[in-house]
């Protein structure tokens, strides 16, 4: 590979967002007649079992003829998620119940309970 092409797959610039098990790179590179594109790159985490792990990349490409469709209809595309939805990030809220439902599991009794969200004692020789 020649110094050229060593130029043109260099990043000219570039920003990181860490987002949990994702990372986003957004890298302005070079084309070979000289003019800037932009890649985005998903690149998500994923761990074995046995403690090992690998990335799965997913990029993008997009150059300067598409950035304003792009960015109206990613504009758009947000304020509804955000219109129907709001800000609060649902499973989040859910992991959180949930975890909260894990601790209350312990505390829960027979029928007794009168119907307070508690187990029902069954006898399997009824059924």
């Amino acid at each position: 590979m020649g110094d050229k092409d060593l130029m043109d797959q260099e990043e000219i610039f570039s920003k990181v967002l860490r987002a949990g098990r994702r990372t986003y790179f957004f890298d302005v590179r070079s084309t070979k007649a000289g003019d800037y594109y932009l890649t985005i790159t998903e690149s998500k985490k994923f761990t074995h079992d046995d403690g090992s792990f690998h990335y799965k990349k997913h990029k993008i490409y997009l150059y300067k003829e598409d950035f304003h469709a792009f960015k109206d209809i990613m504009e758009e595309m947000m304020d509804y998620i955000i219109d129907e939805k709001g800000t609060e990030v649902i499973s989040e809220r859910h992991q959180k119940d949930f975890k909260k439902e894990e601790e209350g599991f312990g505390n829960k009794t027979t029928d007794t309970d009168n119907g307070s969200g508690s187990f029902t004692d069954v006898d399997f020789d009824d059924i």
